[in-house]
């Protein structure tokens, strides 16, 4: 049964906490064990990357990933195997291309990874003006569409963004790929203070949250911050109790942003 991504996040928010959220690409070596150490660190949701051939969001480290996973085998079905198997206390949203939603059709794509308890879906590549057919048919399955707000949107788009967004709105930290950064863009926190200034949603950042001090950064504004090419790289090349080491790292480091800035 699926957690709902929502209720969720706003119970984390309104707790006092920010919100942390690692991505793990499926079918990577331990990723299931990854996910687990992640949550029992500190995690208040995971993100499941659907590993696809032309990832192109996404920098090198995730690339590697997704292409390691799938010369491993990962198919859709194989991982959904995994989470419906995870039997965790968070909420599991996957992040995925388009084609893989369209090739599957929207309302079977919906059903099938609702059933297998995923509570949301990104879905990088789906603009906002061609996405209502996929967002009906993820609403009616109790799927949260996390859409994406990009730094370089003009104020008039915001609005449209939260009110199409479900779970939360994912604030684009910089343009580009993803991938880990020396220092914190500050397109980051900006984003973060022009979208948490129109709507009530969860704001999380992603993209260029390379540590723990800029995700203590990217959290004195946002609601929260998602992980990926900082989390992969441990896992990939360090294992998972890097993975574990460096989720508690995040976690005590936002958890000392002060209670005045949490929205």
């Amino acid at each position: 049964m699926a957690i709902a991504l929502e209720a969720h996040l706003r119970g984390v928010r309104s707790g006092g906490r920010k919100i942390l959220v690692p991505y793990i690409t499926g079918f990577s070596p331990n990723w299931l064990e990854a996910i687990r150490v992640a949550v029992a660190s500190g995690a208040d949701a995971i993100e499941v990357g659907i590993p696809f051939s032309d990832p192109v969001m996404d920098g090198p480290v995730i690339q590697r990933a997704s292409s390691e996973a799938l010369q491993r085998g990962a198919t859709l079905s194989g991982i959904l195997d995994g989470i419906r198997a995870l039997d965790v206390d968070v909420p599991v949203v996957v992040m995925c291309y388009y084609n893989s939603v369209f090739r599957v059709g929207h309302e079977r794509f919906a059903n099938t990874i609702a059933a297998a308890g995923v509570s949301g879906a990104i879905v990088p590549d789906l603009p906002l003006e061609e996405a209502t057919d996929w967002c009906v048919a993820a609403d009616a399955a109790a799927i949260a569409t996390v859409m994406l707000a990009a730094p370089t949107a003009p104020d008039e788009r915001l609005p449209r963004i939260a009110t199409r967004s479900r779970g939360f709105v994912y604030a684009v930290g910089l343009l580009g790929v993803t991938g880990e950064r020396e220092s914190l863009s500050a397109s980051a926190t900006t984003i973060a203070r022009r979208v948490k200034h129109i709507t009530d949603l969860p704001v999380l950042v992603g993209v260029g949250i390379s540590d723990a001090h800029q995700a203590q950064q990217a959290c004195a504004v946002a609601d929260g911050v998602i992980q990926g090419a900082s989390v992969m790289r441990r896992l990939l090349d360090e294992g998972v109790d890097s993975v574990g080491e460096y989720i508690a790292e995040v976690r005590a480091a936002i958890d000392l942003v002060p209670a005045a800035h949490i929205g």
